[in-house]
């Protein structure tokens, strides 16, 4: 946290506004085409499936690292720091912040020290999707803003004077790309954050959505263990965030998709008990 204050005090950050996260990908994916025509980004097996056509898009070759295990519905830590290491020094690697899309998987205290050690001895250039700050930099989930594609491209340079450069160059490509952003979500996102009162009660709500999020995984784990389920499903507050990879089967998931649509406190118990229906005999 210290360090991103001085960043930010020393001008390091070039920061343009982006549609959503999605238009902020796309930018990079721009920049990183024009002025590293000879790399490609390493992304995550499995990611986001708009991650791969935003970069090939863009006219960025793709190559995937190691990421999820799913013998034990975790992290596959040992292939992806294998991975990070056999790539060539001075590759793109795209990286989710935190709430990974889609499995819920993120790394921990410690092994985000490592991944960021070995990046940084074979001069690797992290890309950060941060969809989820807070609950993520896209504000379309932390502020509920979908319709007004409101996001950012933060890039930290050396200096302020290779940031100004950075900046110019982000603005270069936007330009006819799309312009401007849209001005009335951004509005809405500097008054919050601008105003203490506003601010301090947008974090109580994203702290809410984010407890909410926690109480139900741990509820539905509870209900599964309680129905006496064959199979282990730590895996589910382990994970973290709007996304969970189950370990279901597709089959499974076929005969639960009919019964019901989103978890809340009134419908946990059934689910539960759908699920346990489904698996109980795996």
């Amino acid at each position: 946290m210290e360090r991103t204050l001085n960043s930010i005090k020393d001008k390091k950050i070039a920061a343009v506004q982006a549609l959503s996260g999605t238009g902020a990908c796309r930018l990079f994916a721009a920049f990183q085409q024009r002025f590293h025509p000879n790399t490609q980004i390493y992304i995550p097996v499995p990611t986001w499936a708009n991650h791969h056509s935003i970069w090939r898009d863009a006219g960025v070759p793709l190559k995937t690292f190691r990421y999820y295990y799913p013998e034990s519905r975790g992290m596959d830590f040992a292939g992806l720091m294998e991975d990070i290491k056999n790539a060539p020094d001075g590759s793109f690697f795209l990286l989710h912040a935190c709430a990974h899309n889609p499995t819920g998987v993120d790394p921990t205290e410690e092994q985000w020290r490592e991944i960021s050690s070995l990046i940084k001895s074979k001069v690797h250039f992290p890309f950060f999707h941060m969809a989820y700050q807070g609950l993520a930099q896209s504000y379309a989930k932390n502020m509920g803003l979908y319709g007004q594609r409101v996001g950012c491209l933060s890039v930290l340079c050396e200096d302020a004077k290779q940031a100004v450069a950075v900046k110019s160059q982000l603005q270069l490509i936007s330009r006819p790309m799309y312009s401007n952003p849209p001005l009335h979500g951004a509005l809405i996102v500097s008054t919050v954050l601008g105003d203490p009162e506003l601010k301090k009660l947008w974090l109580e709500e994203v702290k809410g959505m984010a407890d909410r999020i926690i109480g139900m995984r741990t509820t539905l784990r509870e209900n599964l263990e309680k129905r006496g389920s064959p199979l282990p499903w730590q895996h589910i507050t382990d994970q973290i965030g709007m996304f969970c990879y189950s370990g279901m089967t597709p089959e499974q998931v076929d005969r639960l998709t009919s019964d019901m649509a989103g978890i809340n406190s009134g419908n946990v118990e059934y689910i539960a008990d759908a699920i346990h229906e489904v698996t109980k005999s795996a």
